[in-house]
């Protein structure tokens, strides 16, 4: 993909967060589910770091080597025409300096826009400090500018399922956080945790940019998200999950009773490999 096309890829990607139609981007784990949801008619498209990492053979949690996980987005953005965002978790880095060296890799690789999170995966200090969470966002979008790509940054805080206190005083720090996220150069803000209506159209008032909600029973539908306020919904490991799920059911049930039944209509072997075919 030329730089030129990254480029445009990128602008209209952002262009899908002014709210005047709320963004929902289902989560692909591999080049075939991406292609699956692209041909459901989704306008971009996100990666799920659990559900990739799983298909690579790791758990969740950065686990799954960086050069795997660029390579699994390559071959993901190979495949489709829509903008491309990768989740990298953390980074896969320490530093800002690592940040950069990661998202230039997957701005390479063909994603436009990335999910970056403030936690540093170590349980007695489960949150980067926010200094250094800013010079980590800093860092990503330097790394767009340097390599020509308005780099499209959702930029997650986890302040809300990875400390206890005062629910309120978590929200307060949830809000500080994200709208510092955003004046260091963030696109999309994300306080992953958000419980109920009032939360959400809180966090919509509260935080000075566009905001990303993760879709998980219990919540809204997409209509009365929209009306809070939300400009972008996207689903994390549900779909991997549920596809995980039919297997596990079609397995147990081949060995146990010797029949098929679990799924009466589903993709045939001819439209698989026509999606395929299509992109190659």
């Amino acid at each position: 993909m030329s730089t030129e096309a990254q480029r445009a890829k990128a602008n209209a990607f952002r262009a899908m967060h002014d709210r005047s139609r709320l963004l929902i981007l289902p989560n692909a784990w591999d080049a075939m589910s991406a292609r699956l949801i692209e041909d459901a008619g989704a306008r971009a498209i996100a990666t799920t770091s659990a559900g990739l990492a799983f298909s690579l053979g790791y758990p969740d949690g950065e686990y799954a080597p960086r050069d795997e996980v660029v390579h699994a987005i390559a071959r993901i953005a190979r495949v489709i025409d829509l903008p491309l965002s990768a989740d990298i978790e953390s980074g896969f880095g320490a530093d800002a300096r690592e940040v950069g060296e990661t998202v230039r890799a997957i701005i390479e690789a063909g994603a436009v826009g990335i999910n970056l999170e403030d936690s540093t995966g170590d349980p007695a200090k489960p949150l980067y400090d926010l200094d250094t969470a800013v010079a980590r966002v800093r860092a990503a979008r330097e790394a767009g500018e340097a390599a020509g790509v308005p780099l499209v940054i959702n930029a997650r805080t986890d302040v809300l399922i990875v400390t206890k206190g005062d629910r309120e005083e978590l929200l307060q720090e949830a809000f500080r956080r994200e709208n510092a996220l955003r004046s260091a150069g963030a696109d999309c803000l994300f306080p992953l945790g958000l419980n109920g209506n009032e939360e959400i159209a809180r966090a919509a008032k509260s935080i000075d940019g566009p905001v990303n909600l993760i879709f998980r029973p219990g919540i809204p539908t997409t209509a009365e998200i929209a009306r809070l306020g939300i400009a972008r919904l996207s689903m994390g490991t549900s779909i991997a999950l549920a596809a995980m799920t039919v297997t596990r059911r079609i397995a147990q049930e081949v060995l146990t009773s010797g029949t098929y039944s679990v799924l009466g209509e589903g993709v045939s072997y001819p439209e698989a490999n026509r999606l395929m075919a299509s992109c190659n």
